[in-house]
């Protein structure tokens, strides 16, 4: 049986998980590029230290911040695609549905 504490231990080890990968595909994404990561930094109007912090996944920079990287590494409209529940199976059969305007959590 997973306890509410071993589920919230394993969804954190997953968000570390990912933010580290995120963090090193900025980063291959960069060097793809052949830019600096003060380049970056400069074009996506933030420090190379919150840029640093991205890429290595420690997950205290803000979702503008990473949107205005990823915008200058020319992603951020494949990362808004991949979030959009249309481009599922799962996503569009439950748009056929009416969508509610509000999800409650079941009492």
């Amino acid at each position: 049986m997973v306890t509410e504490r071993s589920s919230h231990g394993q969804n954190f080890l997953r968000t570390r998980r990912d933010l580290a990968s995120l963090g090193d595909h900025v980063r291959a994404w960069r060097k793809i590029h052949g830019l600096t990561a003060q380049l970056v930094a400069d074009r996506a109007g933030i420090t190379r230290t919150t840029l640093r912090a991205l890429e290595t996944g420690t997950g205290t920079v803000s979702l503008e911040n990473t949107f205005a990287v990823l915008r200058v590494l020319g992603v951020a409209d494949a990362v808004v695609g991949a979030t959009d529940p249309l481009t599922t199976e799962m996503g569009r059969f439950h748009a056929e549905r009416a969508l509610p305007q509000r999800v409650r959590v079941p009492s």
